[in-house]
């Protein structure tokens, strides 16, 4: 069994409610128990599973989440949130565009090489229908990388705003990119990462001129100040 405690701090527990008793300590218990299980299993663990790794009898798990598809959802919402925290840091570089795209890159490859099941799981759940209207029509990481790039925007005088949907295909590009280079593992790190920017900052590039922004690759970007 994977011991998720190894790489969840002492603030997650405490915003999962793991240090409380009641209703969220139990919440907790069956959510850390289905992300270990999706972690060592894969996406088709079923809640037979989930309750037997949380050490309760399988109907609890009902009396806490409605259905599995609601614990799914807990559960991909869990891996986003890990996933964000990842690589908000990398959203303040100061930087070329390439240099941004390619730390952003960078943190979500290695998170999915540390979180390979959880990341296939998150990937998935990104792309239904369901899961972006329960999202209101954004995940919660196409939200940060929206907010991000408006910010750099913003610094650099362009007016205007990425399309959504322009982002979320962008999202699905990378997401189908490494989640074959987990399955296959036929490039290197550096080169999935490099190629991915590379396809990233063509794709980004061609969408901003559309829009009528044409950005320099020798332009030097931070998010609050201007571009020089």
């Amino acid at each position: 069994m994977v011991d998720v405690g190894k790489w969840l701090d002492s603030s997650v527990a405490k915003r999962l409610g793991v240090d409380r008793g009641g209703e969220s300590a139990r919440r907790a218990t069956i959510l850390l128990a289905a992300v270990d299980a999706v972690e060592e299993v894969g996406a088709g663990v079923g809640v037979g599973e989930v309750a037997e790794r949380a050490r309760i009898a399988r109907p609890h798990v009902y009396r806490v989440f409605a259905s599995k598809e609601a614990l799914d959802a807990e559960v991909a919402g869990f891996a986003a949130t890990e996933l964000v925290r990842r690589v908000r840091p990398h959203y303040t570089q100061v930087g070329r565009p390439y240099t941004i795209v390619h730390g952003v890159i960078l943190a979500c490859v290695e998170w999915a090489a540390e979180h390979p099941n959880l990341y296939r799981f998150l990937a998935a759940r990104q792309q239904t229908r369901a899961w972006h209207r329960a999202r209101m029509g954004r995940t919660r990481f196409l939200d940060e990388i929206a907010t991000a790039m408006d910010r750099y925007l913003d610094a650099g005088g362009f007016v205007g705003k990425a399309p959504d949907g322009a982002l979320a295909g962008l999202m699905g590009m990378v997401d189908a990119s490494i989640i074959w280079w987990l399955d296959h593992e036929d490039e290197s790190k550096a080169g999935v990462t490099g190629r991915l920017t590379r396809q990233v900052m063509l794709v980004l590039k061609g969408m901003l001129a559309d829009l009528g922004m044409h950005i320099d690759d020798d332009m030097i970007f931070s998010p609050g100040e201007k571009v020089r």
